[in-house]
């Protein structure tokens, strides 16, 4: 059973109005121009001065900023240079009654992207601006085209013939065209990440951005600012505001991967956001809107954290709408010559190497494998034997020690492990082995922790707290 690569376009949704702000001293051009913008379906805040402008920029995203050039407090250039340190992406027409080549010249170096004398025509300034916002969109349009091309791709990556794994298709297929909430649970390494992305295309929502965030992988504050980003000045290095990846994934998809290592805090915020779909930004006041599908993904037992009073009872509701439940890759091992035959054929094509399969007997000891750390393992595995093998089948002698031992071979090795006569302290030994594994990931990782943290099955927050207590580097 496979899903449909294609489906029907999803219904046209309404914009969210381009904001502009208008910045002129005289009263009567501001307020003219309000007038017309409003008209054309903008929204429009307007500033008497450059001063007023200014702390509306501190306080609001905007979209577009015109403004005069020639004010009693300040230039409508030191307006656009406040306004591109609040928002690089920020458009800009400045207007003046008394045009000069220098001011030209140094507005259009900040980055505006045109330049109007007074007295101008209404009519050629609502031209422009409506050329410059759809402009804009379709940029933004054809990077989304971009990513959504790629999740398709993307989605290829899931593979199997268990009937497990029907069952996970066949869920995708009814799940994917609703806006409920998601939850996929799993052990590391069964690959929720894809499957939170083969949800998305398959979406109503699919030609919007899919973006995600590792709920794990970063400080409380940082994670945030990250969510819902930040206003200039919110905190020390806060240089400039900063659109979260909530603002990002208007009216798309946001994935919360190890939404179970989020503090109390972070989930009391996100649960606010789920119920009343709004948010600010960091050291914001303005309420954004929050048009979103959220899936999250964890490899905990959430119901424990929940009766521990690790995480909340009432997010877990909220996000526990729909569950996905993954299955390990030890409990559909049918699936695993398919799994390593796709993984053969990615690394061969990589790599330049001409190999046509992978031996009887290799194949017998992938499938005898357990694979604690699941796909995940079986790919690094595949990739290894594809850079050593010489001959065009992949051997057995390609594969790594421990899955060429049998596991009568195993719990052979492990018995002979006896406990000394005088016994020796057990908690030290733990300890040894574990810093033993921990270095070694690290060393494999080229010293990239989060990589290292996913060799290991390991949360990042997890990991880090071990290369601390064992003060590795």
């Amino acid at each position: 059973m496979s899903l449909p690569q294609t489906a029907p376009a999803p219904p046209a949704t309404a914009r969210q109005q381009p904001k502009i702000l208008v910045v002129d001293d005289e009263r009567s051009m501001r307020e003219l121009l309000g007038i017309v913008l409003r008209r054309e379906g903008y929204e429009v805040v307007l500033a008497e001065n450059g001063r007023s402008a200014i702390e509306v920029l501190e306080r609001e995203p905007i979209d577009l900023l015109i403004s005069d050039i020639k004010m009693p407090d300040m230039s409508g250039v030191e307006v656009l240079r406040a306004a591109k340190q609040a928002d690089q992406d920020v458009l800009a027409i400045m207007v003046t009654a008394f045009a000069s080549t220098e001011t030209a010249v140094e507005a259009m170096r900040l980055g505006a992207c045109d330049y109007l004398s007074k007295p101008f025509d209404v009519d050629l300034l609502k031209m422009k601006v409506r050329e410059k916002i759809e402009n804009r969109q379709l940029r933004q349009e054809n990077v989304l085209l971009k990513r959504t091309l790629g999740l398709s791709h993307q989605f290829s990556n899931i593979i199997g013939r268990s009937q497990a794994m029907l069952d996970v298709f066949k869920m995708i297929e009814t799940v994917a065209r609703t806006n409920s909430t998601i939850l996929l649970t799993g052990e590391s390494g069964t690959g929720k990440g894809l499957v939170a992305q083969a949800v998305h295309f398959h979406s109503l929502r699919r030609e919007k951005p899919m973006v995600a965030l590792n709920c794990g992988a970063m400080p409380e504050t940082l994670l945030e600012s990250e969510l819902f980003g930040h206003m200039r000045g919110a905190f020390t290095g806060a240089e400039t505001n900063k659109k979260g990846l909530l603002e990002v994934a208007e009216k798309g998809t946001i994935f919360l991967d190890e939404i179970g290592e989020m503090s109390p805090v972070m989930q009391v915020k996100l649960l606010r956001v789920l119920q009343e779909r709004r948010f600010r930004r960091v050291g914001g006041l303005e309420e954004l809107q929050a048009d979103i599908r959220v899936i999250a993904a964890t490899n905990q037992d959430l119901t424990r954290a929940v009766a521990e009073g690790r995480f909340r009872e009432d997010l877990y509701y909220r996000i526990n709408v729909i569950p996905i439940v993954l299955p390990p890759l030890r409990d559909r091992r049918e699936d695993i010559p398919l799994v390593a035959d796709h993984f053969l054929a990615k690394y061969a094509e990589q790599m330049g190497k001409d190999l046509t399969g992978i031996s009887r007997s290799a194949m017998d000891l992938l499938g005898q494998h357990d694979w604690p750390g699941n796909i995940r393992e079986l790919e690094n595995v595949i990739e290894r034997a594809v850079a050593l093998e010489s001959t065009p089948t992949v051997l057995p002698e390609s594969l790594p020690p421990t899955l060429r031992m049998t596991k009568a071979a195993r719990v052979d090795q492990s018995a002979s492990e006896a406990l000394p006569d005088g016994g020796f302290d057990l908690e030290a030994h733990v300890k040894e082995i574990e810093r033993g594994y921990i270095a070694q990931a690290l060393q494999r990782a080229g010293g990239v922790q989060v990589k290292a943290a996913e060799l290991l099955g390991m949360s990042f927050r997890s990991f880090r707290y071990y290369v601390k207590k064992y003060n590795l580097r």
